[in-house]
Protein backbone atom coordinates (compact mmCIF):
# COMPACT_ATOMS: atom_id res chain seq x y z
CA UNK A 1 0.00 0.00 0.00
CA UNK A 2 1.55 3.08 -0.91
CA UNK A 3 2.09 6.01 1.57
CA UNK A 4 0.04 8.86 2.68
CA UNK A 5 2.35 10.56 3.98
CA UNK A 6 4.53 9.97 1.07
CA UNK A 7 2.07 11.24 -1.27
CA UNK A 8 0.96 14.59 0.64
CA UNK A 9 2.10 17.29 -1.33
CA UNK A 10 5.38 19.47 0.04
CA UNK A 11 5.10 22.77 0.17
CA UNK A 12 8.28 24.24 -2.53
CA UNK A 13 8.76 20.51 -3.79
CA UNK A 14 9.07 20.91 -7.52
CA UNK A 15 9.20 16.67 -7.88
CA UNK A 16 7.41 13.86 -6.03
CA UNK A 17 8.33 10.22 -6.73
CA UNK A 18 6.04 8.38 -4.43
CA UNK A 19 7.02 4.43 -2.85
CA UNK A 20 5.46 1.69 -4.55
CA UNK A 21 4.21 -1.07 -3.31
CA UNK A 22 5.97 -3.83 -4.32
CA UNK A 23 8.59 -5.99 -2.88
CA UNK A 24 11.25 -3.90 -4.43
CA UNK A 25 14.12 -2.86 -2.66
CA UNK A 26 13.59 1.06 -2.19
CA UNK A 27 15.64 3.98 -0.97
CA UNK A 28 13.79 7.52 -0.05
CA UNK A 29 15.79 11.26 -0.85
CA UNK A 30 14.86 14.37 0.73
CA UNK A 31 16.78 16.01 -1.92
CA UNK A 32 17.51 20.01 -1.24
CA UNK A 33 19.67 19.94 -4.79
CA UNK A 34 18.15 22.19 -7.21
CA UNK A 35 19.23 20.13 -10.74
CA UNK A 36 16.91 18.61 -13.14
CA UNK A 37 19.73 16.50 -14.33
CA UNK A 38 20.39 14.67 -11.05
CA UNK A 39 18.10 12.54 -12.18
CA UNK A 40 21.33 10.69 -13.99
CA UNK A 41 22.31 9.71 -10.44
CA UNK A 42 19.51 7.63 -9.20
CA UNK A 43 19.07 6.23 -12.92
CA UNK A 44 23.39 4.70 -11.86
CA UNK A 45 22.56 3.85 -8.97
CA UNK A 46 19.38 1.92 -9.71
CA UNK A 47 21.43 -0.36 -12.80
CA UNK A 48 24.21 -0.33 -9.98
CA UNK A 49 22.07 -2.26 -7.91
CA UNK A 50 18.80 -2.82 -8.68
CA UNK A 51 17.78 -0.46 -5.94
CA UNK A 52 14.28 1.85 -6.70
CA UNK A 53 15.10 5.69 -5.81
CA UNK A 54 12.02 7.38 -4.98
CA UNK A 55 12.98 11.59 -4.71
CA UNK A 56 11.35 14.47 -2.74
CA UNK A 57 13.04 17.64 -4.21
CA UNK A 58 12.38 20.99 -2.89
CA UNK A 59 14.10 24.11 -1.02
CA UNK A 60 15.98 23.27 2.04
CA UNK A 61 13.80 24.54 5.10
CA UNK A 62 10.15 22.86 3.80
CA UNK A 63 12.06 19.76 3.60
CA UNK A 64 14.26 20.07 6.72
CA UNK A 65 10.76 21.22 8.52
CA UNK A 66 8.76 18.14 6.95
CA UNK A 67 11.47 15.50 8.11
CA UNK A 68 11.50 16.86 11.46
CA UNK A 69 7.51 17.43 12.15
CA UNK A 70 7.36 13.72 10.55
CA UNK A 71 9.85 12.04 13.24
CA UNK A 72 9.41 8.47 13.52
CA UNK A 73 6.93 8.34 11.19
CA UNK A 74 9.22 9.64 8.40
CA UNK A 75 10.08 7.52 5.16
CA UNK A 76 13.17 9.35 4.42
CA UNK A 77 16.14 7.29 4.40
CA UNK A 78 18.61 10.48 3.38
CA UNK A 79 18.94 14.08 3.42
CA UNK A 80 20.75 15.59 0.54
CA UNK A 81 21.76 19.74 0.95
CA UNK A 82 24.10 21.95 -0.26
CA UNK A 83 26.10 23.99 2.51
CA UNK A 84 27.69 22.71 5.93
CA UNK A 85 25.63 25.17 7.86
CA UNK A 86 22.47 24.01 6.73
CA UNK A 87 23.83 19.90 7.28
CA UNK A 88 24.74 21.54 11.02
CA UNK A 89 20.95 22.64 11.51
CA UNK A 90 19.74 18.95 10.80
CA UNK A 91 22.43 17.35 13.06
CA UNK A 92 21.37 20.32 15.66
CA UNK A 93 17.78 19.50 15.31
CA UNK A 94 18.42 15.43 15.79
CA UNK A 95 17.29 14.61 12.14
CA UNK A 96 20.96 12.11 11.77
CA UNK A 97 22.10 9.69 12.70
CA UNK A 98 25.84 7.60 11.94
CA UNK A 99 26.59 6.45 8.35
CA UNK A 100 28.67 4.26 9.53
CA UNK A 101 30.52 3.13 6.35
CA UNK A 102 34.41 2.30 6.25
CA UNK A 103 34.14 3.00 2.89
CA UNK A 104 32.95 6.67 3.34
CA UNK A 105 35.43 7.55 5.36
CA UNK A 106 38.18 5.59 3.84
CA UNK A 107 37.03 8.02 0.40
CA UNK A 108 35.95 11.06 2.21
CA UNK A 109 38.78 13.78 3.38
CA UNK A 110 38.34 13.83 7.39
CA UNK A 111 37.76 17.78 7.05
CA UNK A 112 34.71 17.00 4.52
CA UNK A 113 33.05 14.67 6.89
CA UNK A 114 31.24 15.48 10.23
CA UNK A 115 33.54 15.00 12.80
CA UNK A 116 31.02 12.48 14.64
CA UNK A 117 29.94 10.11 10.98
CA UNK A 118 26.30 12.36 10.80
CA UNK A 119 27.26 13.19 7.01
CA UNK A 120 29.49 13.44 4.67
CA UNK A 121 30.78 16.07 1.89
CA UNK A 122 29.87 15.29 -1.82
CA UNK A 123 31.38 17.87 -3.48
CA UNK A 124 33.48 21.43 -2.66
CA UNK A 125 33.45 24.80 -3.21
CA UNK A 126 36.41 27.22 -2.60
CA UNK A 127 35.61 31.00 -1.20
CA UNK A 128 37.71 32.78 -3.24
CA UNK A 129 38.61 36.17 -4.35
CA UNK A 130 37.70 37.50 -7.69
CA UNK A 131 39.38 39.79 -9.25
CA UNK A 132 39.49 42.61 -11.93
CA UNK A 133 42.66 41.65 -14.39
CA UNK A 134 42.77 45.25 -15.75
CA UNK A 135 43.01 46.57 -12.32
CA UNK A 136 44.14 43.86 -9.73
CA UNK A 137 47.29 42.21 -10.09
CA UNK A 138 47.14 38.95 -8.15
CA UNK A 139 50.63 39.62 -6.35
CA UNK A 140 48.69 42.31 -4.48
CA UNK A 141 46.26 39.74 -2.88
CA UNK A 142 47.22 37.37 0.12
CA UNK A 143 44.53 36.73 2.57
CA UNK A 144 40.88 37.03 3.97
CA UNK A 145 42.44 39.49 6.28
CA UNK A 146 44.23 41.46 4.08
CA UNK A 147 41.20 43.02 2.65
CA UNK A 148 40.72 44.68 5.78
CA UNK A 149 43.95 46.70 4.95
CA UNK A 150 43.24 50.66 4.22
CA UNK A 151 44.27 50.03 0.64
CA UNK A 152 41.17 48.51 -0.32
CA UNK A 153 39.38 50.73 0.66
CA UNK A 154 35.64 51.61 -2.06
CA UNK A 155 37.28 48.69 -3.72
CA UNK A 156 35.51 45.30 -2.34
CA UNK A 157 32.18 43.48 -3.02
CA UNK A 158 30.28 40.84 -1.20
CA UNK A 159 26.95 39.72 -0.36
CA UNK A 160 24.49 39.66 2.90
CA UNK A 161 26.68 38.74 6.26
CA UNK A 162 23.42 36.64 6.86
CA UNK A 163 24.22 34.16 3.76
CA UNK A 164 25.40 31.01 4.71
CA UNK A 165 28.45 31.15 2.70
CA UNK A 166 29.66 33.90 4.71
CA UNK A 167 28.45 32.58 8.00
CA UNK A 168 30.68 29.80 7.07
CA UNK A 169 33.68 31.60 6.38
CA UNK A 170 33.08 34.16 9.37
CA UNK A 171 33.18 30.74 11.34
CA UNK A 172 36.05 29.14 10.43
CA UNK A 173 37.89 33.27 11.20
CA UNK A 174 36.65 32.89 14.61
CA UNK A 175 37.78 29.11 15.19
CA UNK A 176 41.45 30.07 13.56
CA UNK A 177 41.37 33.35 14.85
CA UNK A 178 38.92 34.00 18.02
CA UNK A 179 36.51 36.38 18.55
CA UNK A 180 38.02 40.01 19.31
CA UNK A 181 40.47 39.27 16.28
CA UNK A 182 37.90 38.32 13.80
CA UNK A 183 35.35 41.13 15.15
CA UNK A 184 38.63 43.65 14.34
CA UNK A 185 39.07 42.26 10.95
CA UNK A 186 35.32 42.27 10.16
CA UNK A 187 35.17 45.91 11.02
CA UNK A 188 38.13 46.76 8.74
CA UNK A 189 36.64 45.12 6.32
CA UNK A 190 32.90 46.47 6.38
CA UNK A 191 34.81 49.87 5.65
CA UNK A 192 35.95 48.80 2.43
CA UNK A 193 32.92 47.20 1.03
CA UNK A 194 32.41 49.07 -2.57
CA UNK A 195 28.69 49.55 -2.31
CA UNK A 196 26.08 48.00 0.52
CA UNK A 197 26.08 44.02 0.28
CA UNK A 198 22.93 42.84 -2.60
CA UNK A 199 22.26 40.13 -4.51
CA UNK A 200 23.98 36.90 -5.09
CA UNK A 201 27.73 35.84 -5.91
CA UNK A 202 27.08 35.91 -9.45
CA UNK A 203 26.19 39.84 -8.36
CA UNK A 204 29.25 40.18 -7.47
CA UNK A 205 31.25 38.86 -10.20
CA UNK A 206 29.28 40.82 -12.53
CA UNK A 207 29.47 44.14 -10.71
CA UNK A 208 33.89 43.58 -10.37
CA UNK A 209 33.40 43.18 -14.58
CA UNK A 210 31.08 46.28 -14.63
CA UNK A 211 33.58 48.24 -12.73
CA UNK A 212 31.62 48.74 -9.42
CA UNK A 213 34.37 47.39 -7.23
CA UNK A 214 37.84 45.79 -7.89
CA UNK A 215 37.78 42.28 -5.92
CA UNK A 216 34.37 40.15 -4.69
CA UNK A 217 34.32 37.35 -2.52
CA UNK A 218 32.37 34.20 -4.31
CA UNK A 219 32.16 30.31 -4.24
CA UNK A 220 34.22 29.15 -6.79
CA UNK A 221 31.39 27.23 -9.11
CA UNK A 222 29.61 30.80 -9.31
CA UNK A 223 32.71 31.71 -11.51
CA UNK A 224 32.98 28.24 -13.46
CA UNK A 225 28.88 28.99 -14.31
CA UNK A 226 30.08 31.76 -16.15
CA UNK A 227 32.56 30.59 -18.26
CA UNK A 228 30.91 27.58 -19.02
CA UNK A 229 27.91 29.17 -19.80
CA UNK A 230 26.36 29.83 -23.34
CA UNK A 231 25.59 33.18 -22.89
CA UNK A 232 27.98 35.58 -24.60
CA UNK A 233 27.52 38.21 -22.03
CA UNK A 234 28.35 35.34 -19.33
CA UNK A 235 31.74 34.81 -21.50
CA UNK A 236 32.41 38.28 -21.51
CA UNK A 237 32.22 38.84 -17.43
CA UNK A 238 34.21 35.72 -16.68
CA UNK A 239 36.94 36.74 -19.14
CA UNK A 240 37.30 40.24 -18.00
CA UNK A 241 38.08 38.41 -13.70
CA UNK A 242 40.44 36.62 -12.67
CA UNK A 243 40.49 34.05 -9.86
CA UNK A 244 42.78 33.95 -6.26
CA UNK A 245 42.98 31.57 -3.76
CA UNK A 246 43.21 32.87 -0.37
CA UNK A 247 45.67 31.56 2.47
CA UNK A 248 47.93 29.79 0.13
CA UNK A 249 51.08 30.26 3.03
CA UNK A 250 49.03 29.39 5.88
CA UNK A 251 45.96 27.56 6.88
CA UNK A 252 44.73 27.54 3.09
CA UNK A 253 41.37 28.64 1.01
CA UNK A 254 38.09 28.02 2.91
CA UNK A 255 36.08 25.51 1.76
CA UNK A 256 32.65 24.33 1.90
CA UNK A 257 30.75 21.32 0.73
CA UNK A 258 27.17 19.73 -0.32
CA UNK A 259 26.55 16.85 1.72
CA UNK A 260 24.35 13.95 2.79
CA UNK A 261 22.97 12.57 5.77
CA UNK A 262 21.32 9.49 6.98
CA UNK A 263 18.08 10.29 8.43
CA UNK A 264 17.51 9.45 11.99
CA UNK A 265 14.70 7.19 11.57
CA UNK A 266 15.20 5.38 8.17
CA UNK A 267 13.44 2.41 7.18
CA UNK A 268 15.64 1.63 4.87
CA UNK A 269 19.09 1.61 6.13
CA UNK A 270 20.93 -0.56 4.50
CA UNK A 271 20.02 0.64 1.26
CA UNK A 272 20.43 4.14 2.48
CA UNK A 273 24.10 3.42 3.23
CA UNK A 274 24.44 1.87 -0.51
CA UNK A 275 23.38 5.14 -2.14
CA UNK A 276 25.80 7.22 0.14
CA UNK A 277 28.53 4.99 -0.84
CA UNK A 278 27.82 5.20 -4.40
CA UNK A 279 27.29 9.10 -4.16
CA UNK A 280 31.50 8.58 -2.89
CA UNK A 281 31.84 6.59 -5.88
CA UNK A 282 34.21 7.98 -8.99
CA UNK A 283 31.62 7.93 -11.38
CA UNK A 284 29.20 9.55 -9.05
CA UNK A 285 31.22 12.27 -8.15
CA UNK A 286 32.52 13.09 -11.48
CA UNK A 287 28.85 13.51 -12.24
CA UNK A 288 28.21 15.76 -8.71
CA UNK A 289 31.20 17.89 -9.72
CA UNK A 290 30.71 18.41 -13.82
CA UNK A 291 27.00 19.53 -12.98
CA UNK A 292 27.88 22.48 -11.16
CA UNK A 293 31.54 23.13 -11.86
CA UNK A 294 32.67 22.11 -8.22
CA UNK A 295 35.93 19.80 -6.64
CA UNK A 296 34.76 16.39 -6.21
CA UNK A 297 34.76 15.44 -2.66
CA UNK A 298 36.58 12.37 -3.51
CA UNK A 299 40.41 13.26 -4.21
CA UNK A 300 40.95 10.28 -6.18
CA UNK A 301 38.41 11.96 -8.99
CA UNK A 302 40.17 14.87 -10.75
CA UNK A 303 37.71 18.38 -11.18
CA UNK A 304 36.44 19.00 -15.01
CA UNK A 305 38.51 20.74 -17.17
CA UNK A 306 37.01 24.67 -16.21
CA UNK A 307 37.98 23.96 -12.52
CA UNK A 308 41.29 22.13 -13.57
CA UNK A 309 42.06 24.80 -15.47
CA UNK A 310 42.38 27.07 -12.48
CA UNK A 311 45.27 24.89 -11.09
CA UNK A 312 45.57 23.33 -7.61
CA UNK A 313 45.01 24.79 -4.33
CA UNK A 314 45.55 24.62 -0.95
CA UNK A 315 42.62 24.03 1.37
CA UNK A 316 41.99 24.79 4.88
CA UNK A 317 41.55 21.85 6.72
CA UNK A 318 39.62 22.75 9.23
CA UNK A 319 36.66 20.08 9.22
CA UNK A 320 33.17 21.86 7.94
CA UNK A 321 31.07 20.39 11.37
CA UNK A 322 33.76 22.76 13.50
CA UNK A 323 33.02 26.24 11.52
CA UNK A 324 29.33 25.61 11.02
CA UNK A 325 29.07 25.25 14.42
CA UNK A 326 30.31 28.87 15.14
CA UNK A 327 27.46 30.54 12.77
CA UNK A 328 25.39 31.90 15.56
CA UNK A 329 28.66 33.50 17.10
CA UNK A 330 29.29 34.76 13.27
CA UNK A 331 25.67 36.12 13.18
CA UNK A 332 26.61 37.83 16.30
CA UNK A 333 29.82 38.93 15.22
CA UNK A 334 28.72 40.26 11.84
CA UNK A 335 25.99 42.58 13.47
CA UNK A 336 28.24 43.78 15.97
CA UNK A 337 30.92 45.34 12.97
CA UNK A 338 28.16 46.29 10.97
CA UNK A 339 27.98 44.22 8.03
CA UNK A 340 24.15 44.09 6.54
Amino acid sequence: MISRRWLLGLAGAVALVPITGSAQQVVNVYNARHYGSDQQLWDGFEKATGIKVNVVSGDHDPLLQRLQSEGARSPADVFITVDAGRLHVAVEKGLFQPIGSALVQQTIPAHLRHDGDQWTGLSVRARVIVYAKDRVRPEELSTYEALAEPKWKGRILTRSSTNIYNLGLVGSFIEANGYEKTLEWCRGFVQNLARPPQGGDTDQITAVAAGVGDVAISNSYYLGRLIGSGKPEDKAVAEKVGIFFPNQADRGTHVNVSGVGLAKHAPHRAEAVKLIEYLVSPEAQRYLADVNFEYPANPAVPPGAVVAAWGTFKQDTMNAAVYARRSAEALKLVDQCGWK
